[in-house]
């Protein structure tokens, strides 16, 4: 792909079909990650093909880890156990991914070799300190640069000490950097989450045969715990589709007249289904069908039709279970009728871009009445207004995409600058948006 890619999308589209969209990016980290430090042989199938899964693949490669594709979604990983990797020649490139460097600096926090953690620019100004004020109290030692912003340097890490440590907030990538590095600690390693999170950490250590224990302390508050030492076994793994990918076509058919979609096998952890649960309260016609268990996680068809959405006060507690979601949501919410007030998601603001701002900055170029609030937004939903708007991404794969689906009720072509970053997460995206009956098309400069 050229440095600029901007997508054109016309108004309109009849939105039917059925699509696969690709696999989850976060069981596709993970699965790199713990097939590497399992002992025999993993298969991956279903694993996502997109440069934040690959930069994962690519830094355990560095380490002397075999690992052969992908080939269509299959990678098989010769596990060298959790002590066997090696000191790499280079900086490790986590690319654009946060979640990559959050949780293999748990990973490397434990190793006896000196390494360091690189990404691009944007990563290079996402905060880091969440993530090495706990491992600096498991005794890593591990220097970031100014404020706590990567590159991050590991120095030999062989002698790290469980914690019992209760995150300020709730963040499933340092609840996994901090369980990781309790792999390579004496003693027994716990974290306490202040709300739920993403639990596809302790679901594949379990399906590794490394014993996670969680319960829960109250109605938000949950301890897990594992014990240092032990041993990873090698086990297969079907990566279910990516809810946060399909939360796009879920929109897309929600606000799109006559539309009438189904997105195959998408993983439905609980931890993760706060965009289904928010937009049934908006109104959207929206059902499971064929639910099953794949390798530990919950996948299901969903079927999504054109729906009269209403506005609404999202409710705090889901916000943690939709929190890569909100851009599209945004997007529903534009087109919904009445107010939609979002409030708890400060978390926003320090994601690839400042999505709050970013958000209303792209809505309002539309003619969205939608006003930016320290902590989320107010949206008053109804028709758009403004022609030929650009939009700028500010580098950000899920502001493309969110806005490409705002592009279904624009009252003219709209253009969103920098599109190039889509590939991070959704190779195919423009491929099965056109394949429903959208009408979007790349402009290069």
């Amino acid at each position: 792909m050229t440095h600029n890619v901007k997508f054109k999308v016309k108004p309109g589209g009849k939105l039917s079909g059925r699509i696969r969209v690709p696999g989850d990016k976060s069981v596709s980290h993970r699965s790199i990650m713990l097939g590497s430090l399992a002992k025999g042989t993993t298969h991956v199938t279903g694993f996502l093909e997109g440069d934040d899964s690959l930069a994962t693949l690519r830094a355990f490669q560095d380490m002397g880890v075999k690992i052969d594709g992908p080939n269509k979604g299959n990678v098989t990983i010769q596990g060298v156990g959790l002590r066997g990797l090696k000191k790499p020649n280079n900086p490790l490139d986590m690319g654009n991914s946060g979640t990559a460097m959050r949780l293999m600096s748990g990973i490397l926090a434990g190793q006896n070799f000196d390494c360091e953690l690189i990404g691009d620019a944007s990563l290079s100004k996402r905060p880091m300190k969440r993530v090495t004020d706990p491992l600096s109290k498991m005794g890593a030692n591990i220097q970031t640069a100014t404020g706590g912003m990567p590159p991050l340097k590991m120095s030999n890490g062989q002698n790290l000490k469980a914690i019992h440590y209760d995150m300020p907030m709730a963040s499933a990538q340092v609840k996994s950097c901090v369980l990781f590095a309790g792999l390579f600690a004496e003693g027994t390693t716990t974290v306490i989450e202040p709300a739920p999170t993403r639990d596809h950490t302790e679901r594949m250590l379990n399906g590794f045969g490394y014993q996670v224990t969680s319960k829960k302390l109250d109605d938000s508050r949950s301890e897990i715990s594992l014990v240092g030492g032990g041993e990873l076994t090698a086990s297969d793994i079907d990566v279910p589709s990516d809810i946060s990918s399909a939360a796009f076509f879920m929109v897309a058919g929600a606000i799109a007249p006559e539309a009438n979609l189904v997105i195959e096998h998408v993983g439905i952890n609980p931890t993760r289904t706060g965009i289904i649960d928010i937009l049934k309260l908006m109104g959207a016609q929206i059902s499971l069908k064929n639910e099953s268990i794949v390798g530990g996680e919950p996948v299901a068809d969903i079927h999504i039709q054109s729906s009269k959405l209403k506005g609404i006060h999202i409710p705090e507690h889901l916000v943690p279970l939709a929190i890569d979601e909100f851009p599209v949501l945004f997007v529903a919410a534009a087109a919904a009728e009445g107010q939609t007030v979002l409030t708890g998601a400060e978390e926003l603001r320090v994601k690839e871009s400042d999505r709050i701002q970013v958000m209303v900055d792209a809505l309002v170029a539309v003619g969205v009445d939608a006003v930016a609030t320290e902590d989320g937004m107010i949206i008053n939903g109804g028709k758009q207004s403004k022609q030929n708007a650009v939009i700028e991404s500010h580098h950000d794969h899920r502001i493309s995409m969110a806005m490409t689906m705002a592009g279904l009720n624009a009252v003219d072509d709209i253009v969103i600058d920098d599109c190039a970053n889509v590939n991070t997460s959704f190779p195919t995206f423009l491929e099965l948006a056109n394949q429903i009956g959208m009408n979007v098309s790349i402009v290069k400069d």
